[in-house]
């Protein structure tokens, strides 16, 4: 028994009014509208989150016509921990957006109809139960947030959103092949009708079909090699957009490789398949460090941070794959940890970033001499952004790192630690690489300027939950094992 209004559909449907009605008022309109209805949907997923740990996993049939004839909403553990994610990091970025479009106006007169169609696509991902809903959610999410990445207008930030489209649409076209193939197979897209019936000695063409979905999902997530969208896009977009883009979009397209993984194609996951993604993750976390640390521009680096970071999500599927139950936990604990690590700290970052470019008129480290002094509160909300990156205690990204690092132990593969602490050393030479530069004097001709506090507060909000993530993670371990099979 749910109390009414029931969370499920609300979290979908909210949004999509809000985000119309933000259109509907103007341009620029229906900021203070959007940090309601986002408060209220984070109320929303608390609740859902709440019945899901007294009763289970539940769905919920759209129009009361579940599947096949219907659409049905399914919510478990890993659903609503990247709810509440969503949540958690779009009402501070809601609330740094009106300060920094205040500051900054070039862009916002669509962003708060195109974050409140992409907060919907989100949340309906999140909870699709079938391989063509997921499909259109998909669709729905990358044309808002190409959208977004081309707000500002001009050559650089549309050529980004070009480069974007064509590969947001590439990843959904493999999507799709592989959703057609299953279902000549089978004759049902439904996850909850496949999984029973694909096992490891499904035809030929289901094999080709988890390959051609899960390579359109690494697209998306610009998992290394595919990586080669992201920068511009994330680096060239204004920080609430760029701190969306990091945190929530390609977490939607990592989630679903996970659950396809552990679900639908676990029957066909294979030792060399798992490794060769991990190599791909060990690869993104290595050349993504090393790019950050060359790059000049703030938010490059930032960006580049993401292609970094993100490799570290992949690390769970070689130590999650046919090996040892409590090692295969761990791995999986590990990885949604660091997703909502990764996600709090780098919105917190690049929300920072876009605070000392507002403050110094420019994107460059080697211009940022004074904003220590002058933005004290900016500056360590980076540093402690950094902290969580690197996987320093006591921060969620330490408590991430280390269950993939037992994960790796117990499993045998030593391999993966020796990346992992490689990538934490990476990350603390670009981090402080900005750090170093912003408390140097401010150089002769430069400028820093004082920001909207709404601006400061938010970025130290969201690190300061990256943080305390690491000490209050266990309820979110809890709600994860939620619907997971023993």
């Amino acid at each position: 028994m749910t109390d009414f209004p029931d969370p499920l559909p609300w979290l979908i449907v909210l949004p999509l009014l809000w985000g119309t009605l933000a259109f509907l008022l103007g341009p620029g309109r229906g900021g203070r509208l959007a940090i309601a209805a986002i408060a209220l949907q984070g109320v929303l997923a608390l609740q859902l989150a709440g019945q899901l740990l007294d009763d289970g996993s539940r769905v919920y049939a759209v129009g009361g016509w579940g599947a096949p004839l219907g659409i049905d909403l399914m919510a478990d553990g890993l659903a609503a921990v990247m709810l509440l994610l969503t949540q958690a990091v779009a009402l501070p970025l809601a609330v740094f957006a009106r300060g920094y479009f205040a500051a900054s106006p070039k862009g916002r007169e669509l962003f708060w109809p195109l974050t409140g169609f992409l907060l919907a696509a989100l949340n309906a991902l999140f909870v699709s139960a079938d391989l063509f809903n997921i499909y259109v959610t998909l669709e729905l999410l990358g044309l808002a947030a190409v959208g977004l990445v081309a707000i500002a207008g001009g050559r650089q930030p549309v050529t980004a959103a070009m480069r974007y489209l064509f590969a947001t649409l590439l990843g959904s076209g493999a999507y799709l092949l592989g959703v057609a193939l299953i279902y000549g197979s089978y004759g049902s897209v439904s996850l909850a009708v496949l999984t029973p019936l694909l096992t490891s000695e499904a035809p030929l063409a289901v094999t080709l079909a988890a390959a051609l979905i899960l390579t359109g999902l690494l697209l998306k997530t610009a998992l290394f090699p595919f990586h080669f969208w992201l920068p511009p896009a994330h680096g060239g977009a204004p920080a609430p957009v760029s701190a969306l883009l990091s945190a929530l979009v390609i977490k939607a397209s990592f989630y679903l490789v996970l659950r396809l993984w552990l679900e639908l194609f676990a029957p066909l996951a294979t030792v060399a398949a798992a490794q060769l993604i991990g190599a791909l993750g060990a690869a993104a976390i290595l050349w993504g460090s090393w790019l950050a640390l060359t790059q000049t521009r703030l938010k490059m680096l930032v960006a580049y941070s993401t292609v970094a970071q993100v490799g570290y999500l992949f690390l769970l599927f070689p130590l999650a794959t046919l090996v040892p139950l409590g090692a295969a936990d761990s791995a999986v604990q590990g990885g949604v940890m660091q997703a909502v690590a990764h996600g709090l700290a780098k919105a917190a970052m690049f929300a920072a970033a876009g605070s000392m470019i507002v403050a110094t008129g420019r994107d460059d480290i080697g211009r940022l001499g004074g904003v220590g002094a002058r933005l004290p509160l900016t500056l360590f909300s980076f540093g402690l952004a950094g902290v969580t990156l690197m996987g320093l205690p006591p921060s969620g990204g330490f408590s991430a790192k280390w269950l993939l690092l037992m994960a790796a132990l117990e499993s045998g593969q030593w391999w993966w630690v020796a990346v992992m602490i490689a990538g934490g050393l990476l990350t603390a030479a670009y981090v402080f690489k900005v750090l170093r530069r912003a408390f140097l004097p401010v150089a002769e001709g430069d400028r820093v300027t004082r920001v909207p506090r709404t601006l400061e507060f938010s970025a130290f909000a969201l690190a300061l939950a990256a943080i305390l993530l690491g000490l209050f993670g266990a309820p979110l371990l809890e709600l994860l094992a939620v619907g997971r099979a023993a």
